[in-house]
């Protein structure tokens, strides 16, 4: 076992797709984590969906062995939905390797890491990777790292992960340059866990970093913030895979296989101490910085079928076994059928739960239009949250509606700062500062959460020619004139379509839907009106024309009377069929928002 002078804890950050996976899989090579044979792309990226997409979703700690030296690498999710899981990760080193692309230089995300990293006391050690590319520009790249961080030339490691170029320079930097971890062997047990997963034969698997004392197998444990108590039926390292060892010491990172069946027993950000018994709280006080992590996205998944209703739920029960922000509840809507209701932390992990849904377990799924959740004051003082447009109660007993707002920034190019500031006010929002590192601007801005969910990014992308990104934080709710639109498909009121909105959207809103509705419901044998309205006035309506039959083909004479007794015939026909007739809605229909203009 390594004293904790030989211990080097540290995690990799960046933008996505600045090529962390990357560095971390020459890493392993370099050191000799793993066999050259069974090296592969994106190691530390086990999930299909990771390569496919070529992002990290879920984290992954590694312990590599370089010159006498321990080094514990924490590969994190540089996507904004993940980033409480980042700020876990960067509590548990003492150091950051900031990697930023040559090519694209600093993102929206590379800031908000940088921040929490600076926020965490870390040793930020910046690394400008791809420099093999043709279009690559390290000097211009060089100059934002500089600003931002204060740094000199000579402290920026020019690398190519790809090639493998320098990236020794960048395990002698991890060497020198970051501390050794602090912490007091002798004091209570006192372990962060910075993430937790599912194993289907072994239980709750915790990912930890020993802050005091030690843990060993076997030890009875007790997770602080949840009060849930366990076994420690095994402790050990990651390399990448499992390697048991006795007992983790302090200031080392590690797993801990736990008897635990769900991970909401066992949260990011808690703090595991050992004895079943209730702790001294004098003697033995959390770590700071737990919180509970509640989702702000909600949408409506349902079979294609009720029979496979089951099916659906059996699925959502396993994958929340591992995802302890992943919240459901059940949903019954007149046309849809039985489903669920699921909450996620934004729209990526909404879409991995979904092609998890349907890769895994066979399913196949219709996804409702995602919202967020809104906080509604009663006439009678009582305060409700909901979830949906169609739990809203009636509007005689409500003072007021609260939606979520966010603070976030955006990194473009100086040329797209107008366009971009005409965007943010275009979905209600504020700008409230502008920054410049290099050539990059950084713009403020506050703005409500519903208006970003569907398609501010692919906006925002489209207005800055690919080069604009964001990030975001929760900065809490507001209240406003929220009413909520309801679309009605012949006449009937297809809840599942509803959708709350700020008044002065309303109309707006409500012809883009409808309009939407008419190209993706087919026409039927009778007239179908799509309306869309508030309370009981309509501020929206399209028309799908009915198919028309030539029922006179068939007459061989000019006779009018015979005529004029068909189409009349045709005529009450499809007015019957149009009071009893059922438009089948697509399952198109129910994502129509996020095709939006």
């Amino acid at each position: 076992m390594s004293s904790p002078a030989n211990l080097r804890n540290f995690c990799i950050i960046a933008h996505i797709d600045h090529g962390k996976s990357t560095l971390a899989d020459r890493m392993m090579e370099l050191t000799g984590t793993v066999e050259k044979r069974a090296m592969k792309q994106q190691l530390l990226d086990s999930m299909e969906l990771e390569r496919e997409k070529g992002i990290t979703i879920k984290l992954s700690p590694v312990r590599m062995r370089y010159r006498g030296y321990d080094l514990n690498l924490i590969d994190t999710p540089g996507h904004v939905d993940f980033s409480y899981e980042v700020s876990r990760s960067l509590e548990a080193c003492e150091g950051a390797v900031l990697v930023v692309d040559a090519t694209q230089g600093i993102q929206a995300q590379t800031l908000t890491n940088v921040y929490l990293a600076m926020e965490a006391n870390l040793t930020i050690i910046p690394v400008l990777n791809k420099i093999d590319l043709p279009a690559s520009d390290t000097a211009k790249v060089s100059a934002q790292l500089i600003s931002l961080l204060g740094c000199e030339e000579a402290d920026i490691i020019k690398v190519s992960a790809k090639t493998g170029q320098n990236v020794d320079q960048v395990l002698e930097a991890i060497i020198k340059r970051i501390p050794a971890p602090q912490g007091d062997q002798a004091a209570p047990t006192r372990a962060l866990i910075f993430d937790s997963y599912y194993d289907d034969y072994r239980g709750v698997v915790l990912y930890v970093r020993l802050v005091d004392g030690q843990l060993t197998k076997g030890a009875s444990t007790r997770m602080m913030a949840t009060g849930a108590k366990a076994l420690a039926l095994e402790v050990g390292h990651l390399a990448p895979g499992m390697m048991a060892d006795s007992a983790l010491a302090t200031g080392q990172i590690g797993y801990i296989v736990t008897n635990l069946k769900t991970t909401r027993e066992a949260r990011v950000g808690d703090t595991v101490t050992v004895g079943a018994g209730e702790p001294d709280s004098a003697k033995v006080k959390p770590l700071p910085g737990y919180r509970d992590v509640k989702p702000f996205v909600y949408a409506g998944f349902f079979p294609t079928s009720n029979e496979y209703y089951d099916a659906l739920k059996e699925a959502v029960e396993k994958l929340s076994l591992s995802d302890s922000v992943l919240h459901y509840t059940p949903e019954n809507s007149p046309v849809l059928g039985f489903g669920l209701r699921l909450g996620f932390l934004g729209l990526l992990h909404m879409d991995i739960v979904r092609e998890r849904l349907e890769r895994e377990y066979g399913l196949e799924l219709i996804v409702t239009n995602p919202s967020t959740s809104y906080q509604v004051k009663l006439t009678d003082g009582t305060a409700l949250t909901i979830e949906s447009a169609d739990e809203l109660p009636d509007r005689s007993k409500i003072i007021s509606i609260a939606e979520p707002w966010i603070g976030g920034e955006i990194v473009v190019p100086v040329d797209y700062v107008g366009s971009v500031i005409q965007l943010i006010v275009k979905k209600r929002g504020l700008q409230k500062s502008i920054s410049y590192i290099g050539e990059r601007a950084v713009i403020d801005f506050e703005a409500p959460m519903a208006n970003l969910l569907t398609d501010f990014y692919d906006q925002l992308k489209s207005l800055t020619s690919g080069y604009g990104t964001y990030n975001y934080d929760l900065i809490g709710y507001r209240e406003g004139d929220l009413v909520r639109v309801d679309f009605y498909v012949a006449g009937e009121l297809v809840s599942a379509l509803s959708l709350m909105c700020h008044r002065s959207e309303s109309a707006k809103l409500g012809r883009e839907v409808v309009r939407k509705l008419k190209e993706v419901i087919p026409r039927q044998q009778f007239a179908v009106s799509l309306q869309a309205g508030i309370g009981g006035k309509f501020i929206a309506r399209e028309d799908l024309s009915s198919y028309r039959k030539d029922v006179t083909v068939k007459i061989h004479t000019g006779d009018p009377d015979r005529r004029a007794k068909l189409l009349d015939k045709q005529r009450r026909g499809k007015k019957r069929m149009k009071r009893f007739g059922k438009v089948d809605i697509p399952a198109d229909a129910f994502t129509v928002m996020l095709k939006r203009d």
